[in-house]
């Protein structure tokens, strides 16, 4: 049989780095596997959209699809849009089957990748003793999503950082200067910023002008197309294609 098409749904953006760095992490994974045809699509902004490689794919006749959402947390797009748009493609084209994979986070993998993030940006590991860091993500109103990035904060604080503080670029508080501030009043001579976001755009800008409005030692990357980030995508096309998930996705759809 063939394996079913992986299709990675990326929010899309206005700045281009955001779907280069998206086509960058799709072909990765791509490369670790091949063979597994894999397909990138965007809920806004930039082309492919979802539903155009949806009719794209079913006019090639591939069968079955496992959408999996680029999200790092359970929001509104893992949540309401993305499951909208793959009703409606399942009732536009009935001979394709659709089932939606699980967003990415939480996951070992995403806290390795954010470590490798920092450890570029010049973190070592002996540094973190005296170190502070900032985990800065997007932000949303879906208190879901806040509880996960404040659990993730919790678990890197078991690490050896000698505090840690989640952080907001939208919607939700702390923003980013103010937990790098509020790290300086602790006592925190030194503080690293990690961008828990996937790809450049507005709100990893936000972030970094806030990590240098408040004076943060260090600003990492965003995860960008991590080896890990890579590997992640294929697991969780895989949880998708097994027995149990495929029955659960059929009930759920």
């Amino acid at each position: 049989m063939t394996a079913p098409v992986l299709l990675v749904i990326a929010h899309g953006s206005r700045d281009p780095r955001h779907a280069a760095t998206v086509h960058a992490l799709t072909a990765r994974a791509g490369a670790l596997r091949p063979g597994l045809r894999v397909e990138t699509g965007f809920l806004d902004f930039n082309a492919p959209s979802v539903p155009r490689v949806l009719e794209r794919l079913d006019a090639e006749g591939a069968g079955e699809v496992v959408a999996l959402p680029l999200l790092l947390t359970r929001a509104f797009h893992a949540k309401s849009d993305i499951p909208a748009v793959l009703r409606e493609a399942r009732a536009r084209l009935p001979r394709l089957r659709v089932r939606q994979a699980e967003v990415l986070g939480p996951s070992p993998l995403l806290n390795s990748a954010l470590e490798r993030r920092l450890h570029e940006a010049g973190v070592r590991p002996g540094d973190r003793r005296s170190t502070g860091l900032v985990l800065a993500s997007a932000g949303s109103t879906d208190p879901e999503a806040i509880a996960v990035i404040a659990e993730i904060a919790r678990e890197l604080r078991h690490t050896g950082w000698c505090s840690v503080r989640p952080a907001f670029a939208s919607a939700s508080h702390p923003r980013t200067e103010d937990a790098v501030r509020a790290l300086r009043a602790d006592g925190v001579r030194r503080v690293a910023v990690a961008p828990y976001v996937i790809a450049p755009g507005r709100l990893p800008d936000r972030i970094a002008a806030g990590a240098a409005e408040a004076g943060a030692d260090v600003l990492a990357g965003v995860l960008g197309p991590s080896p890990e980030l890579a590997r992640l995508l294929l697991d969780r096309y895989d949880e998708a294609c097994a027995p149990a998930a495929r029955t659960a996705g059929a009930v759920s759809a």
